[in-house]
């Protein structure tokens, strides 16, 4: 099975299944025979189709008279993608996926995508004016958000700082690793990476072979974009102090507060999905993290495994929209609701509130998202602020990804003054 063909059998089998992208992107890599470039190509394909996917629904409209089967659509989806934003040379893009459709389609569907794949490629500059044209009428079909989306963000930020992020969120994402002290002090030899603003975090420059290394199996490294160091560096756990991580899975957050107490001390990392918790397990293996005991235990019930226990600082990092990481889940807009955030926020300040008896006095509590909506980072604290008197609110940060270059994260740091 060539590129193409498996980049089509998953988009057919997200639309079928409702399965996450990266899940169903990650099965098929690890059974296909594909390797390095052809790997790429496909991720490529899969993900931009998931991105650019009301632009490819409007090229459509434009080239057939009515809309085609949902499997035929994503064939033609496939194609445009390479001539509109892939720049693949349009003999190409046309020549492969028309030889797609003959071997994955009905000859009749077959003899469609030729014709509406042959028409783009003549028409391709009065196509590209008919999308450029939409980018002022209806932008968030040029962006390829959801309309609800576009039109908060606008409301937001305005029209200038929206279209920076839904420019962002449409480009593939760069790979950071965070350098694990615990095993080394410099960058593994093996990994060609460039600096940044984070002592302790790398962008990666060529991902080929990232986890088959010796520095990966050695545990000198995981993967982790800058944006979500913000939160433990907040926090600041000494070593020897005692650390609650109420949301750990998978566990980057968890090791980094490990590495931040030099891998001394007690750290408690619970999480509601005992499969998730596995992940935490296998990481502090693998990064030779041994200050970590695991707790399947939902947050709101934690008082029932964790009773009388304070601990020196905790750290919330909760369930949220991830608005701030659209850019690293090709498929998370076209999951959340509008609705989802409100309920997604009560449960926010459900959590916040079930920290609170774990915070020692003069303790440090941290709440973390990576949402980028205020009823769940700026509401929500205030809210918390306003009913937990006991709690003072020393600092919080916040990235916005155009501006500052890295995923979209909101932290807040209280302090428990015990004055209440």
């Amino acid at each position: 099975m060539n590129s193409r063909a498996l980049a089509l059998n998953l988009l057919n089998d997200w639309q079928k299944s409702h399965q996450l992208a990266d899940e169903l992107l990650e099965s098929a890599l690890a059974s296909s025979p594909l390797r390095g470039p052809d790997r790429a190509f496909v991720t490529e394909l899969f993900y931009g189709c998931l991105r650019r996917k009301l632009s490819l629904e409007f090229l459509v409209t434009q080239l057939a008279n009515k809309p085609p089967q949902p499997a035929v659509a994503n064939i033609l989806h496939l194609g445009l993608y390479q001539l509109f934003f892939l720049k693949t040379p349009a003999h190409a893009a046309v020549n492969e996926t028309v030889a797609l459709a003959k071997t994955q389609a009905h000859a009749s569907e077959a003899k469609f995508v030729n014709a509406i794949l042959r028409r783009a490629e003549r028409e391709h500059d009065a196509l590209q004016a008919r999308l450029d044209a939409i980018r002022e009428t209806a932008p968030w079909t040029y962006y390829s958000h959801p309309q609800w989306l576009w039109k908060r963000w606008v409301a937001k930020w305005g029209n200038q700082s929206a279209t920076a992020l839904c420019e962002w969120n449409n480009q593939p994402p760069s790979i950071y690793i965070r350098i694990n002290t615990v095993k080394t002090s410099t960058k593994p030899a093996d990994i060609d990476a460039e600096p940044t603003t984070h002592p302790l975090c790398w962008r990666v420059v060529n991902t080929s072979g990232l986890f088959q290394g010796q520095s990966f199996t050695d545990g000198e490294f995981y993967v982790q974009d800058p944006s979500t160091l913000t939160a433990v560096d907040v926090l600041d756990p000494r070593p020897g102090e005692s650390v609650l991580d109420m949301c750990a899975a998978p566990g980057g957050k968890t090791t980094y507060l490990a590495q931040k107490m030099q891998n001394r001390g007690r750290i408690i990392a619970a999480d509601m999905s005992s499969s998730r918790l596995a992940l935490v397990g296998e990481n502090c293996r693998r990064l030779g993290v041994t200050i970590v005991a695991t707790l399947a235990c939902e947050g709101t019930h934690l008082d029932r495994c964790l009773r009388g226990q304070q601990f020196d600082r905790v750290l919330l990092d909760a369930p949220c929209s991830n608005t701030g990481v659209l850019r690293r889940r090709a498929d998370l807009r076209w999951r959340i609701e509008e609705s989802e955030i409100r309920k997604l926020a009560m449960l926010q300040e459900k959590l916040l509130a079930a920290a609170t008896p774990f915070v020692k006095a003069q303790g440090i509590l941290v709440y973390s998202t990576c949402s980028l909506e205020e009823e769940e980072n700026q509401r929500v604290i205030e809210r918390f602020a306003s009913s937990h008197p006991e709690f003072t609110l020393d600092a919080t940060q916040s990235s916005f990804p155009p501006r500052d270059g890295m995923d979209g994260a909101f932290v807040a740091r209280f302090r428990k003054t015990n004055t209440a």
